[in-house]
């Protein structure tokens, strides 16, 4: 595989529109062309954040479970981290446009055989982020329905309908997927800012407007999990990196993909650190731990509670699930195109690698996710022996499993990128020229491998798991496995098949090599 080399571009990185799709493998073989522009693309990725969710789920176990009362320096420093990965991420986002996005970045640097295992953890990792979030969602909908409409309903049957609904939402066009991802996140994040300016113009009476939180020594000192918070933070930052996966449907990807990295790192950082300060101000630095312990996500819908009234609390929980369904369509989305982008280059069966012809929505990786996602939420519905308002199975199971084993293979992948986008700048003779990029992606890579490190180590906490509970080694072993099975797979490719590996990671840009050098379609390894 030429990785070092500089490949003809394909013609779409320019393109606009339908007139874009340029290959000789037709529609079906391709992605529509700028259906995304700036504003599409942002809100696409930052819905897989889902705000509301991280305010009253991860930051009340931070503070309670971890004992971490400075919040906003933990997602500041995260924020600084993440902007270093996307100083090199982003310039390689200019040179290589695919949907396979990490896994193309991974085989154009490293190698294809590196890329081929790249691609299975991409796909594991951000599968199981998907569908632990259905359980919580279920969950959560089970109990609306029980409080508001007197309806005692299973959480799995909600959970059910919403794998339907966002596999059905997965067909249709990306730009109309945006659209709704954006609303549901612009009205998410509107009711968040109000509340933190509720908690700034009313706060905890004992201890005022304090700010406390941004005290370095409250990262410190007896009781604090720094190093698991980390882990279990960075979570809160997960959809930024999903940008390039959407450079072949955007309007000018060279440019904008880079863009909405930069804006989505920064807006998370400062949006979660000021709400997580506001979440202090408003219990009193002195007391948050105790009220996060003792209520959990329910803390944040008490101090709603106090400042704006039940109104507004009960807006809020509707908003709460909104914000997961719109993060569950945002991972839908991106576990789709991975697929279609493996399906195209021969990783997966030439079906995966096909659109559909109306919404040019990569159809059957959307059918594939959809799939997985029932057969799982079903295998802990079969397993959930308590009553339907226990949150054991769907919450502390399915959704905190699922989704610290899809943030760790996340956390690896942004790792690996790193040194990726070293490798591949280098071996083009272009190392000097990008040497302070390459110089943030090593830093970045290097802090990133000590928090997959933390993660794998404090497992147990993340998850809940007692000590010596096999849980501790068999979820991250998930990720491992998921590495050295696609590693393996690699090689019999390159071994057996090695047209098919040579074009790991070059995407629609193989098609226009072969097409300028006169292959007859139906030769691309298929």
């Amino acid at each position: 595989m030429a990785t070092g080399s500089s490949p003809t571009r394909t013609t779409r990185e320019t393109a606009s529109g339908d007139a874009g799709i340029n290959t000789y493998k037709g529609e079906e073989g391709a992605l529509r062309a700028g259906r995304l522009g700036t504003l599409g693309l942002l809100l696409s990725v930052l819905a897989a954040s889902a705000p509301l969710m991280v305010v009253a789920g991860v930051m009340p176990t931070i503070f309670g479970v971890m004992g971490v009362v400075g919040q906003p320096l933990l997602f500041l420093i995260l924020g600084a981290v993440l902007l270093l990965f996307s100083v090199g991420y982003a310039e390689m986002s200019r040179h290589v446009h695919n949907a396979g996005a990490f896994y193309a970045y991974i085989a154009r640097g490293l190698g294809a055989t590196a890329g081929a295992g790249a691609s299975l953890v991409a796909l594991v990792a951000y599968s199981a982020m998907q569908v632990g979030i259905f359980g919580i969602l279920g969950f959560e909908l089970s109990g609306i329905f029980a409080t508001y409409l007197g309806l005692k309903v299973s959480w799995w049957v909600f959970a059910v309908v919403c794998v339907l609904l966002i596999g059905f939402l997965g067909w249709l066009k990306i730009d109309l997927n945006a659209k709704v991802l954006g609303v549901l996140l612009l009205i998410e994040c509107l009711l968040v800012v109000v509340f933190d300016i509720a908690a700034v113009a009313e706060p905890a009476k004992a201890t005022g407007l304090s700010f406390a939180a941004f005290d370095p020594s409250t990262l410190t000192g007896p009781g604090v999990a720094l190093g698991t918070a980390l882990c279990f933070s960075i979570a809160a930052f997960v959809g930024f990196e999903q940008a390039p996966v959407y450079a072949e449907e955007t309007q000018r990807p060279h440019v904008i993909v880079s863009r909405v990295m930069f804006l989505g790192v920064a807006y998370s950082a400062i949006f979660l650190a000021l709400s997580s300060w506001a979440v202090s101000v408003a219990a009193g630095p002195d007391k948050v731990s105790k009220l996060a312990t003792d209520q959990g996500p329910g803390m944040l819908f008490t101090l709603v509670q106090e400042r704006l009234g039940t109104t507004f609390t009960d807006v809020l929980h509707i908003l709460f699930v909104t914000g997961m369904f719109a993060a569950l369509l945002s991972f839908h989305n991106v576990v789709a195109r991975y697929s279609f982008a493996m399906g195209r280059e021969g990783l997966l069966p030439a079906a995966f690698g096909r659109t559909s012809k109306t919404s040019g929505a990569p159809a059957t990786g959307s059918v594939l996710q959809s799939v997985i996602s029932l057969i799982v939420v079903l295998a802990f519905a079969l397993t959930d022996d308590k009553p339907i308002d226990d949150p054991t199975t769907p919450v502390l199971h399915l959704f905190t499993w699922m989704g610290n084993v899809g943030a760790l293979g996340v956390i690896l992948l942004m790792a690996v990128a790193s040194f990726a986008v070293i490798a591949f700048f280098v071996r083009r003779g272009a190392g000097a020229a990008q040497k302070w990029r390459l110089l943030c992606s090593g830093l970045a890579g290097t802090a990133l491998l000590g928090i997959a490190a933390y993660t794998v180590k404090d497992f147990a906490k993340l998850v809940g798991a007692e000590s010596g509970s096999a849980l501790t080694w068999i979820l991250p072993a998930v990720i491992g496995v998921t590495a050295l099975g696609g590693l393996a797979y690699g090689a019999v490719l390159k071994a057996r098949k090695p047209e098919v590996h040579a074009r790991i990671g070059l995407g629609n840009e193989a098609f226009q090599l072969d097409k300028a050098a006169g292959t007859a379609p139906g030769t691309t390894g298929r």
